[in-house]
């Protein structure tokens, strides 16, 4: 469910807005993006998991919060983030 070290620094270095960036919004969305989408799998074949789904819920909230904040603060950047990442809206 969760997301390997090795997948996580290709997330981190894909998506660094500058070099040693760790915590821009673009690499945390793109880390719940990757968490979110494996949760997805999980619960194909596991439908009754309700505590993960609980999980599941709360990444995407958060996911949408930071979308948000980018969004205020760029909106072409928002519009890239979303684009490679693959989010519909």
């Amino acid at each position: 469910m969760s997301i390997s070290a090795e997948r996580k620094q290709e997330l981190i270095e894909e998506y660094a807005t500058k070099p040693g960036d760790t915590g821009s919004a673009e690499v945390q969305v793109a880390i719940l993006t990757e968490r979110i989408a494996n949760l997805t799998e999980h619960f194909k074949s596991h439908a009754g998991d309700n505590h993960s789904r609980r999980g599941l819920l709360k990444m995407v909230s958060q996911r949408r919060r930071l979308l948000d904040y980018v969004k205020d603060r760029d909106v072409e950047r928002y519009q890239t983030l979303i684009g490679r990442l693959g989010i519909r809206r």
